[in-house]
């Protein structure tokens, strides 16, 4: 049974989603402020957390900025409906993907499945990547494990929450070829491409700046406008 983390201070709402995603058969835990999901966090393992941004003590982002992306737990962000700052800025400071209140349950419930069918996948990747004598992925000087799904620049780290790291796998799979903004939507968040969504644009950003950060070339990753991203091999040489 998958564990759930529910953070929102709108008590109503928690009860009314609780009950459906325990109808569902999910373990829920419910936490009504940044702090006691911090606590919770610090005490227990869950599948996933599903992330209010606007809490009193401490809000959903300054909890982002808490856990620095270290937190393996995929993070669902809840974010004002037509806000976007708060989704771009949930997505740079580490979480997996968004969705905007007022919600309906069974989007929640859609996007929840997503996240943990993608997290499966990586798993069974990983199990299988384990058992098979090629355990790395390499071009130019970017080495990524997928065993462990980690990622090196030349002999760093690089640190990439678990929906980074997915979208920088299938750009190294595919080096040298572009990949549509839809494609890398439905592979690495699970989900299809809506009008407005900037989340793999966000993901891809926080990808170029870490990798810069290292030393990295600014147009290692390419935006092909209409087409979608390219990890390139020139920019290696």
């Amino acid at each position: 049974m998958h564990s759930l983390l529910l953070v929102d201070d709108d008590q109503e709402l928690c009860d009314l989603l609780a009950s459906y995603l325990r109808a569902e058969g999910y373990q829920v835990s419910v936490r009504h402020t940044g702090l006691e999901a911090a606590e919770a966090l610090a005490k227990n393992s869950y599948s996933l957390m599903v992330l209010d941004v606007m809490m009193p003590e401490m809000t959903g982002m300054e909890l982002l900025k808490k856990l620095g992306g270290f937190n393996s737990t995929p993070i669902l962000m809840l974010t004002a409906k037509g806000d976007p700052v708060d989704r771009i800025l949930g997505l740079e400071l580490g979480a997996d993907d968004y969705l905007a209140k007022p919600c309906n349950p069974r989007e929640l419930l859609a996007r929840i499945r997503a996240i943990l069918r993608r997290s499966e996948a990586t798993h069974k990747q990983a199990a299988q990547t384990n058992n098979n004598t090629k355990s790395t992925l390499q071009v130019g000087e970017l080495t990524l494990m997928p065993g462990n799904r980690s990622a090196l620049f030349g002999e760093t780290k690089l640190d990439l929450t678990g929906a980074e790291y997915t979208v920088l796998e299938l750009l190294v799979n595919s080096a040298g070829d572009v990949l549509s903004k839809d494609t890398l939507t439905e592979q690495a968040l699970g989900r299809k491409l809506t009008a407005y969504d900037r989340s793999i644009d966000v993901h891809v950003s926080n990808i170029r700046k870490k990798i810069q950060q290292l030393g990295g070339h600014k147009d290692l990753i390419i935006n092909i406008r209409g087409a979608g991203y390219m990890l390139t091999v020139e920019s290696y040489q």
